[in-house]
């Protein structure tokens, strides 16, 4: 069991892995919290996996059942029950998350919500899963910083600073940074995707609850995220270190 539960752990579209060695320790869990599949043994001390299964799905009709066993002549009884997959032992990673994928296909949340920001690895801004092209490479770098911020108001100075590290901010780079700013804005708005930045008072902010970001997943400690996240974040920008050595300690932690 825990070698399935580990494989289990290891695959992206699976947030959180629960394994029981009883099936009334199964079904008291299942009495007070939800599961999108279960996977069963059929030989299991008290009740065999089959009436287990049908127990389950007495009060969970959508969950979905695969049985890993070392006994084919219960495959008939499985189906018979709507089981979504079978697999005989001993069993194998690529085809339990085959079955797995296919079991929980109809469930499963888009991979991107429909803005998302990818902060792990390269910077990427997506729409409907599509990268959005940015006329000015610094137009996408503010993004990228104003997403770093999490929602906090950042005063342009502020954010020149970090786009423009050698660079003293006077009238001329003010202008400058002005068509920068007007140009991150256009190209969201031509995307569909301007309410999300908002300029108040001379500050810039973006509207964390209007799009999703692997980052915002990952400090919920979301596991999809946390499994996700390879050690870089937006390795393209210097400015971007700082989160980066945060994400690294919270991780010792």
């Amino acid at each position: 069991m825990d070698l399935v539960v580990y494989m289990c752990s290891q695959m992206p579209q699976i947030d959180d892995v629960k394994g029981f060695l009883s099936p009334f320790e199964a079904l008291d869990y299942l009495s007070s919290n939800k599961a999108d599949i279960v996977l069963l043994d059929i030989d299991m001390p008290g009740m065999n996996g089959i009436s287990l299964a049908v127990k389950i799905k007495e009060k969970h009709t959508d969950i979905s059942v695969i049985f890993l066993t070392g006994y084919s002549n219960y495959a008939l009884d499985a189906f018979r029950i709507h089981a979504n997959g079978y697999l005989m032992k001993p069993i194998e990673r690529e085809k339990l998350e085959d079955e797995i994928q296919y079991a929980l296909k109809p469930k499963l949340k888009p991979k991107y919500p429909h803005i998302f920001a990818k902060t792990f690895g390269v910077f990427d801004f997506l729409i409907d899963g599509k990268s959005v092209h940015f006329e000015r490479s610094k137009s996408k770098e503010l993004l990228a910083f104003l997403v770093d911020k999490q929602g906090s108001g950042v005063k342009r100075a502020e954010a020149f600073a970090a786009l423009y590290e050698d660079k003293i901010y006077d009238r001329k780079m003010q202008k400058q940074f002005n068509v920068i700013v007007h140009n991150l804005k256009t190209t969201l708005e031509e995307n569909g995707a301007g309410e999300i930045l908002e300029m108040r008072s001379g500050e810039l902010r973006v509207n964390t609850e209007l799009f999703g970001c692997d980052l915002y997943r990952l400090l919920d400690g979301d596991a999809g995220a946390v499994n996700a996240y390879r050690g870089e974040y937006m390795s393209t920008y210097p400015w971007a270190s700082i989160t980066e050595a945060f994400i690294e300690m919270s991780d010792q932690n």
